[in-house]
Order: structure tokens, then C-alpha cells, then sequence
């Protein structure tokens, strides 16, 4: 086997969001009476597969940390200038004008035939489809060859995951649900595993996170700043435990119910990975809030901002939820409510 420290894998994601790059985007969504961003996703696989290949070992280039689009041009440079050993991008597909839904449907990994080690970009969308096959709950359209900018003119082997298509109503709302979100990148890391001959580290591994606290360095660092953005910390993701970090930390624990000592053991980061399941209600606020925010709003019930508060909003969505799925409705969310949620898909339908 071979060694992922060894190795700098470059993370990319397709367009912009702030502001959101022209045309891509679903059509209106129903519900909530607004379209989801092509970047809503992209970005967010992006980090997810940045955190599940430090996790594995990896070293990593954000080829586009930026919120707004950077010009192909400019990620080129930055793949080339370190060297980067290949790239994944993450995308998401559309048919026809966008103005409506339709039926196309399914991810599809492709590769450029014009990029200098062809060969090697077709075999690593091989393996990046083949575990994709068997991490996401979506149907494969298989492999294909796409002559873009970004996948031809790199110098390494490139791949790009279009994960589903934003024109079809149900791979529309996929495209905010958190588990498919995390289906995707995981994917995507363990096809790149399988390419270099890396052992993949499943999420749920534990014993692949060690015991952090200020004044500690490296990729596991990187992978704990990574994973408290998620919740708002904005953190530069420098690998560095400093102040900073050692703030968000505490305040993380302080508000998820963990001995506030900012020291990063099982307790912090098993909160951090895996944040759905426990009991909430209005006037919480804490990390499954948030993710219990992201499942409603995917399912088309509006929740107003992701802000990790168990507030009005949220309340009426969890009501709304709850009567629409033959469920008590006292608007906490308790072990029959997370089931019904926890679910890949679903949610209210095309009217």
C-alpha cells in the first residue's frame, strides 16, 4: 500500500455563490419559493471531501477557497504552480433551458482524452465512479469524456463528478440533503483511495482522530477547523490549533452539552461528525440544530436561516414535517421524527 502523505490531492468545486454564478441553479422550488445554487452543493461536497481525505492521510489543495467564482484560468495556475498529484471537481448537471423539471437523471463522472496523462484521468474516473457506485443512494450514467479547461489543461490526471441533475425535482432537493452531500464525497475519496493504492478510513473510524489542543499542528488540525466551519467558526484552515481555533472549540462544547476545556478527544469530535440523533427542541442551539435544519430545508419545508437556532421557523417546519408524515406533532424532534427524517430523498412533492 501505498503512502497518502505522500500525496497532494487537489479538491475543486464548479461556479459561485456569493454572488451565485448566472443560470446555475434549479428552477423555482416549491415550498420555499426559491431555486437552490449549483455551488449550495458543490461547495459543500467539496469540503466534505476535503475532510475525508485528511482524514485518510492526504495532503490537500482547496483549488478555490473563494465563495465567488474564480476563473478556470486562475485554478489551473494554482493546480499546476504545487505540483498537485490530481484533482477531483464537483459539479452539478442540467438539461435543457432550466426553467422547468424534466426527467434526466443520475451522476456521471468524466474525464478529458486531451489532458497530458489521459489515460491515468480515465482510469482515476474509473475508480472515483466505481466507489461512487457503491457509496450514493442515486442511479450511475457511467463515464464520459468532457474537453473543459480544467480537466485537459492540468498537469495531472483529473476527474469531475457531475452528482446528479438540477433540472429533476428529486435530485434537486439532493442537492442540500447533508447525507447525500456526504455520500458523494465519500465516494469520491475512497475511488481516489482505491486509485493510489491507499487505505480508505471510513468516517465513522474514530481511532483516526487523534486527541487535539492548543499548540498542536498538521492535517488533523486542518480537518478540525475544516469540520467547525460547518457550524459558522469561519476559521482559516491553516492546520494551526491557536487562539482562534481554541475559541471555536469552546464555544463548540459550550453549546453542544461537552465539558467546555477546549481539548478536541472522542466526546468533541464524535459531536462534530456525527451531530443528528439527539432529542431537540425550540430553544436549542447547537450543531444538530443545524444539521436538522439542512434535512428540512432539503425536504422543501422553510426554515428560514441555517443558523443552528431552534427557533420559530424551525418549529413550524418540524409541525409541518411531522403532520405530513403521520407523526405526533409537538414539534420535538425525538427518535420517530429523525428516523422519518434520516432518510435520502423523499420530502414534499412536485405539486
Amino acid at each position: 500500500m501505498a503512502i497518502a502523505s505522500n500525496f497532494l490531492i487537489g479538491a475543486n468545486d464548479e461556479h459561485g455563490l456569493n454572488p451565485p454564478t448566472i443560470g446555475k441553479r434549479t428552477p423555482t422550488m416549491p415550498y420555499i419559493d426559491r431555486s437552490f445554487y449549483e455551488n449550495e452543493f458543490n461547495r459543500r461536497a467539496k469540503n466534505a471531501f476535503i475532510e475525508a481525505c485528511l482524514r485518510c492521510g492526504f495532503n490537500v489543495l482547496d483549488v478555490k477557497p473563494e465563495i465567488q467564482d474564480i476563473s478556470i484560468t486562475t485554478r489551473v495556475r494554482r493546480i499546476n504552480s504545487a505540483q498537485t498529484t490530481l484533482v477531483v471537481t464537483f459539479a452539478y448537471n442540467a438539461f435543457g433551458p432550466g426553467t422547468s423539471f424534466n426527467s434526466a437523471n443520475g451522476f456521471e463522472v468524466f474525464y478529458s482524452p486531451l489532458n497530458q496523462f489521459a489515460t491515468r484521468s480515465r482510469e482515476l474516473s474509473e475508480d472515483v465512479y466505481e466507489q461512487l457506485v457503491n457509496f450514493v443512494d442515486n442511479n450511475g450514467r457511467g463515464i464520459s469524456t468532457l474537453n473543459v479547461s480544467l480537466l485537459s489543461a492540468v498537469n495531472c490526471p483529473s476527474t469531475l463528478i457531475e452528482a446528479g441533475f438540477m433540472t429533476n425535482f428529486e435530485e434537486a432537493k439532493l442537492m442540500l440533503n447533508p447525507i447525500y452531500i456526504t455520500q458523494v464525497a465519500e465516494g469520491a475519496c475512497a475511488g481516489v483511495c482505491q486509485y493510489l493504492d491507499v487505505t480508505y478510513i471510513p468516517k465513522d473510524d474514530l481511532s483516526a482522530y487523534p486527541t487535539l489542543r492548543r499548540g498542536n499542528q498538521g492535517n488533523k488540525v486542518k480537518l478540525l477547523q475544516y469540520l467547525l466551519n460547518r457550524y459558522g467558526y469561519n476559521l482559516s484552515t491553516d492546520g494551526i490549533f491557536g487562539a482562534n481555533t481554541l475559541n471555536a472549540v469552546r464555544d463548540f462544547q459550550q453549546k453542544n452539552g461537552l465539558t467546555v476545556d477546549g481539548i478536541v478527544g472522542r466526546n468533541t469530535w464524535n459531536s462534530l461528525l456525527f451531530p443528528q440523533g439527539k432529542t431537540v427542541r425550540q430553544g436549542d442551539r447547537n450543531a444538530c440544530v443545524v444539521y436538522l435544519q439542512q434535512m428540512l430545508l432539503s425536504k422543501l419545508y422553510p426554515v428560514g436561516e441555517i443558523d443552528g437556532i431552534f427557533g420559530t421557523n424551525t418549529l413550524n417546519a418540524v409541525r409541518d414535517f411531522q403532520a405530513e408524515n403521520s407523526l405526533e406533532v409537538d414539534g420535538i424532534v425525538g427518535p420517530n421524527t429523525w428516523e422519518a427524517l434520516d432518510i435520502i430523498g423523499g420530502g414534499r412533492p412536485l405539486p
